[in-house]
């Protein structure tokens, strides 16, 4: 597959590796990595995202009802980013490829040009094995099981369609390392791994 003038897109749940292997494969194409969740702060404000508004809100209704405040703001940083680094390895934080709303998931599947690749990253293909893996190491580092309102947030990241209909490819990561995972990607656009990190 010739990588040349192509975007490469990494989703998938919180705790799936994108961003690490972000770098690693952006490094391994001759690319730039970029991080959406880093950068996204001033796409959701141009989209009149008020940071303030969302913590009132999580605090007298919830965390889902902050959040569903919050995706059409998280689709316009899923659309904006896209077009802004046309060339790049991007990887997309997990609430920004999976989405409630239809139209929301829409407006950010037409979005990705048709010449980018999509990558999802699961730990199995077992589902119910990567929900399991995926909880214990959100309640392992960031002390959350993801659960709010009654709405299992890592069970929609996994099993919905949105990740899913998005993916070209899905990569498996269970007991593999983040250099074996990246040498995956990269034989998919038949490139030799890079001799130095």
């Amino acid at each position: 597959m010739n990588i040349e003038g192509k975007q490469i897109i990494l989703i998938g749940p919180v705790g799936a590796g994108k961003s690490t292997l972000g770098k690693l494969v952006a490094e391994g194409l001759n690319k730039e990595s970029v991080s959406l969740d880093e950068i996204a702060g001033s796409y959701y404000e141009e989209n009149g995202f008020s940071f303030s508004e969302f913590r009132e809100l999580e605090n007298n209704s919830g965390k889902l009802v902050a959040y569903r405040y919050w995706w059409p703001s998280i689709a316009y940083a899923a659309k904006k980013v896209v077009q802004d680094y046309p060339n790049d390895v991007i990887d997309f934080g997990a609430g920004h490829s999976h989405y409630e709303s239809n139209d929301l998931f829409e407006t950010v599947k037409q979005s990705i040009p048709r010449d980018s690749y999509v990558i999802f990253l699961l730990p199995s293909p077992d589902l119910d094995k990567s929900v399991s893996i995926i909880r214990e190491k959100c309640l392992k580092y960031i002390k959350t099981d993801w659960n709010y309102g009654g709405y299992d947030f890592i069970e929609h990241w996994i099993k919905d369609k949105c990740n899913h209909i998005l993916a070209d490819k899905i990569i498996y990561t269970e007991n593999k390392t983040p250099i074996e995972s990246r040498d995956e990607i990269l034989e998919l656009f038949e490139c030799t791994t890079p001799k130095i990190l």
